[in-house]
């Protein structure tokens, strides 16, 4: 489980990264057709906590996997 916690905290926090500061967002959404939930999630009132929610589960899971050796 360890493994895992640590593994989506990681992929989690380069997702929200890449999100918050790089295009890929707007340009994912208007791929798959969704470009109305631009204005609800490309804001950073959304974003940002989203980051800090999978940093913290990240750093949890490091400081678990410290904890458990």
């Amino acid at each position: 489980m360890k493994n895992k916690l640590l593994a989506l905290g990681v992929s989690g926090t380069i997702l929200a990264v890449l999100c918050c500061f790089t295009p890929l967002l707007p340009i994912a959404l208007t791929t798959l057709g969704l470009t109305g939930l631009l204005g609800v999630l490309y804001n950073d009132a959304v974003l940002l906590p989203i980051l800090a929610g999978f940093l913290i589960l990240t750093g949890y899971a490091l400081w678990r996997q410290k904890k458990q050796k």
